[in-house]
């Protein structure tokens, strides 16, 4: 797949068949789309492309109103996103920086510099509740008149529903708020995952004996927080089990070098041995990893002393083991 950060750039495609939306976590309706997407591109002889924005528009006008409870919360961080999008067949994304500019277009001026000069929209795929332009004022009808007047087809996809349950961003926002990752699960059509750089911490966790896979979530506000039962991909050729961290650390002071990041941080309940002895030197860092949250063991706490931390650490583990056991022993008796 192809990414363009804006529409100028020399090896975009002329025309496309397109979709428009933020697409956070590319859930089973996102999914449903892009396959509807990819049949009506392969008819028209025409490459697929998924038009996005970041930063998320509602986090643009959260910030200029100065109001952070209205930004939503986020599912995944544009690398997962473009990731996901890639797994479904996408030819090119465009991801479009949402700024005042774009925010003050009326929808015809959308339609004309975005769609149409822009991306060469052949035809456009929306779901039914979406709005363009200033003030949200254009529709589906909007957008089909325009259709009609500058030569593009319009189509409009209904809800998706699983067990009579819509799935949207907002729907696995709330799960993953509520730490339901079996519904979570559901939603996606795959365990929710953080993907990203290993980076360098305050090697606290080391100090304690619980070494640490650090990734950064590039965004203020995850959906999801706590601690979590994992699997680690991407270390080794099989997946690891370990305990994670999603969140701000409070029991951390202000000398953290990820300070005000959101991090997720991973203790491998073993740690490989093809990695053991670098541990000490560059060990995993840098390495490309992704993190799979299975099952949510608690919020975060704040603990008052080293000790204590090192404790709850200790827990963890243990309450970590005991779901990856229990979940073997329920595999083994499916399989009986």
């Amino acid at each position: 797949m192809q990414v363009f950060r804006g529409f100028r750039h020399p090896g975009i495609a002329p025309a496309c068949a397109l979709t428009i939306g933020n697409f956070d976590g590319v859930h089973r309706g996102h999914q449903a789309m892009l396959a509807l997407l990819d049949t009506e591109a392969r008819h028209r002889g025409l490459p697929s492309c998924v038009l996005t924005f970041e930063p998320h528009p509602r986090d643009y006008f959260a910030a200029i109103m100065k109001k952070p409870d209205l930004a939503p919360a986020r599912v995944g961080t544009l690398r997962d996103k473009l990731t996901e999008l890639a797994a479904c067949g996408v030819a090119q994304t465009v991801v479009l920086p949402f700024d005042a500019r774009l925010a003050g277009q009326t929808p015809d001026e959308f339609v004309d510099r975005v769609l149409v000069k822009g991306l060469g929209a052949r035809y456009v795929l929306v779901g039914d509740d979406f709005r363009f332009g200033a003030k949200r004022a254009g529709d589906y009808g909007t957008l089909d008149t325009a259709g009609d007047l500058r030569g593009f087809d319009v189509a409009r996809m209904q809800s998706y529903e699983v067990h009579g349950m819509r799935v949207s961003s907002s729907a696995v926002r709330e799960a993953l708020g509520k730490g339901r990752m079996a519904e979570v699960q559901s939603l996606l059509g795959r365990p929710y995952s953080i993907s990203g750089h290993v980076v360098h911490g305050r090697k606290l966790g080391r100090t304690l004996g619980f070494p640490t896979l650090n990734l950064r979530f590039k965004h203020w506000k995850p959906a999801a927080n706590g601690i979590f039962a994992v699997l680690v991909h991407g270390l080794v050729d099989r997946p690891i089990q370990g305990v994670a961290n999603l969140g701000v650390r409070p029991s951390l002071d202000a000398n953290d070098v990820n300070a005000g990041r959101v991090l997720l941080e991973t203790h491998c309940l073993e740690w490989p041995a093809e990695l053991a002895a670098e541990l000490g030197s560059q060990g995993a860092y840098g390495k490309i990893v992704r993190v799979e949250l299975l099952h949510k063991l608690h919020d975060e706490l704040r603990y008052p002393s080293l000790e204590a931390l090192m404790s709850g650490i200790a827990k963890d583990g243990d309450d970590a083991r005991a779901f990856f056991a229990s979940t073997h022993r329920q595999t083994t008796r499916d399989r009986i």
